[in-house]
């Protein structure tokens, strides 16, 4: 295995060198109180202190208003499916219903789950067109007294991302825009006060798997379901600091270590601007290639998550292997879409995604 290794991996995915390095030299003993960070009660002072930092660092880099609260929970994005509609469906008369925009998988997976407790409009899919793009706004055919309206801001395995920030409120009577940010959450600049709800598993940019983010308007607390779990009422949650139950205490350390990395690489809008130069060198080079292709309309490409098959699949294992020798893992797409995979999130450096598109090309001139 070469000396440098490259982790495309979409989830869990490579996290800042210097975070790991720091949660290594500080494994045995976290600030000389004699503990990890792992054998710490939650309620004490040592712990408090890590988890009000990693909230306060988390609310200045993406500018959360002050009617926002910022839960640190657990069960993934897939359990929040269910905890959404649980916790918003009390806004309107029973049977409520929400609308549901399918752009992917994991949009599939939303809306499914969101049946077992109200019902959902699907008010716009691209499912016909195998999700290369996102459906116009003025398409949708949205409910005029929705619970909420819920995106799938970036489809992690289908390679696609909202470049907009839709406005649902005047079809909808004000209905909240409730958002599944899992797979680039932190890596642009957003409007938080133009969602009422954004959540996303910190897995992808944010660290390891067990945490689960939740930014909720303040407002939007107290409408849950009576089948709602106490550990699964956002109000609960946030009455309580995200400590009603044990919280994920180590995922939270090293997410916190990753916020306070964020800041240092100058905050949210540096990111962004080194994600669209990683992005364009990847997709770039695709484009210029008759080797390899890239399905997705350009408008609604993602730039965290970069699809692309081999126009010749006879050659996937060899160049999965391949890429290994040099030091590439983890390209392999998913399962249920095939091909390849490139996840370039935060923690993904320019340097590696040189690395990527010089095997690409050698692999590409040495097989053709």
């Amino acid at each position: 295995m070469p000396a440098t290794i490259y982790n495309f991996s979409a989830g869990p995915a490579v996290l800042p060198k210097e975070v790991l390095q720091q949660a290594a030299a500080e494994m045995l003993d976290w600030h000389g109180s004699g503990m990890s960070v792992m054998e710490m009660s939650h309620r004490g002072a040592e712990y408090t202190s890590i988890i009000t930092a990693a909230q306060k660092d988390l609310r200045e880099l993406l500018a959360v208003p002050d009617n926002y609260k910022i839960l640190f929970m657990q069960g993934g994005a897939i359990a929040e499916n269910a905890i959404v509609p649980m916790n918003l469906a009390g806004l309107k008369p029973q049977p409520a219903t929400a609308d549901y925009i399918n752009t992917g998988s994991w949009s599939v997976k939303s809306l499914k789950e969101a049946g077992k407790y109200l019902n959902v409009n699907v008010a716009a899919s691209s499912e016909a067109d195998k999700f290369a793009t996102i459906p116009p706004r003025d398409s949708w055919k949205l409910t005029r007294d929705a619970a909420y309206v819920h995106v799938c801001t970036n489809e992690t395995i289908d390679g696609i991302e909202y470049q907009f920030v839709p406005d649902v409120s005047a079809d909808t009577n004000g209905a909240p825009l409730v958002a599944d940010m899992s797979s680039h959450i932190l890596s642009r600049v957003i409007d938080v006060s133009q969602y009422g709800v954004i959540y996303g598993g910190a897995q992808k940019n944010i660290g390891p798997a067990g945490l689960t983010i939740v930014i909720v308007r303040e407002d939007l607390l107290g409408h849950a379901l009576p089948c709602c779990p106490s550990a699964f009422n956002w109000k609960t949650v946030a009455d309580n600091d995200s400590m009603f139950n044990t919280p994920p205490t180590y995922a939270i350390y090293i997410a916190g270590l990753v916020f306070q990395w964020l800041k240092r690489q100058g905050g949210v809008a540096a990111m962004e601007e080194r994600n669209i130069a990683k992005a364009a060198l990847l997709y770039d080079y695709l484009d210029s290639s008759d080797f390899y292709i890239n399905r997705i309309n350009k408008g609604n490409r993602s730039r965290m998550n970069v699809p692309f098959f081999l126009r010749d699949e006879s050659l996937n294992a060899a160049f999965l292997a391949q890429a290994k020798e040099n030091g590439l893992l983890q390209l392999k797409g998913h399962k249920s879409v095939g091909g390849m995979r490139a996840s370039i999130y935060n923690a993904m450096t320019i340097e590696g995604v040189q690395a990527l598109v010089a095997f690409m090309a050698k692999f590409a001139a040495a097989n053709k």
